[in-house]
């Protein structure tokens, strides 16, 4: 089958906070290095996100060798390390799912508390911490950090494309803070992979993406919109979801880049079945 060609990396340090766009990572047992390693949680132990706190998209993340740097307007930048070496336990949940995750520093507590306005904790997810992906969709060798449910989002260049053709004004690929963004396909290709390779990294792709309010939120301003949502819901809705990009785990560890080739290994029906 044809060859396209991975266009965009993504990477979410901190669940729900602002991404950053690389030419190339690693991939680990949980997805891609540092991706979603990090996540706030309310007093409860339970994972805050962009719906219930939209400022959390305006905090800018940025990696260095030894530290994850976060950064807000009119606010000093907080550095946490990589590698953090002692701190509580706290059990953390996402959805559904709980698991262990190590509590960050007491400063970090307090600089998002501060500038998200509401009381926040920051958590790390450690290497002795193995959270699993659904066994309906995958296998018992398949983790995940604190993405909400998979390794990575895969979406089409074309799938956006022609989103944005039905939109009075376009919306960029970030409101659906994917990881892997394919050129080179007709939009909505995706649909019906569902075995890839990406350099010489095997993927398989189980189940679409619903989307929640995000997309909706715009990343620059975190301002709530009426679209991309309300288009998609006409477009992209089946059985009262609406859904836009494709989840995807994957066989192997190693590195992709920005300009490797995709190729196809199988495809199937639809997913969603939408014509």
């Amino acid at each position: 089958m044809s060859a396209f060609i991975l266009s965009d990396i993504f990477i979410y340090p901190v669940k729900s906070l602002a991404g950053i766009r690389v030419s190339q990572w690693d991939v680990v047992e949980t997805g891609f290095r540092y991706d979603r390693q990090w996540m706030l949680i309310d007093e409860e132990g339970k994972f805050l996100s962009q719906r219930t706190l939209p400022k959390m998209a305006l905090i800018q993340t940025r990696l260095t060798d030894t530290d994850l740097i976060l950064s807000m307007p009119s606010h000093s930048d907080l550095s946490v390390p990589l590698h953090p070496q002692e701190g509580a336990i706290i059990k953390s949940t996402v959805w559904d799912d709980c698991c262990d995750a190590q509590h960050v520093s007491n400063e970090a507590d307090d600089w998002f508390s501060k500038v998200l306005d509401a009381p926040c904790r920051l958590v790390y997810l450690p290497t002795e911490t193995k959270r699993g992906v659904d066994l309906t969709v995958a296998t018992e060798i398949d983790h995940v950090a604190f993405s909400d449910a998979f390794p990575f989002l895969l979406v089409s260049e074309n799938s956006l494309n022609a989103l944005n053709a039905a939109l009075d004004m376009p919306v960029e690929m970030a409101r659906f803070r994917p990881n892997l963004v394919i050129s080179g396909c007709d939009a909505y290709a995706e649909d019906t992979w569902r075995e890839i390779q990406i350099g010489e990294i095997s993927f398989r792709l189980p189940k679409p993406c619903d989307r929640c309010g995000i997309p909706a939120l715009n990343p620059q301003t975190a301002e709530l919109t009426k679209e991309p949502l309300t288009t998609l819901s006409k477009l992209r809705k089946w059985e009262n979801k609406i859904y836009f990009g494709q989840n995807a785990l994957h066989n192997q560890h190693g590195e992709l880049k920005i300009g490797d080739s995709v190729k196809v290994n199988e495809i199937g029906d639809k997913q969603p079945p939408i014509l």
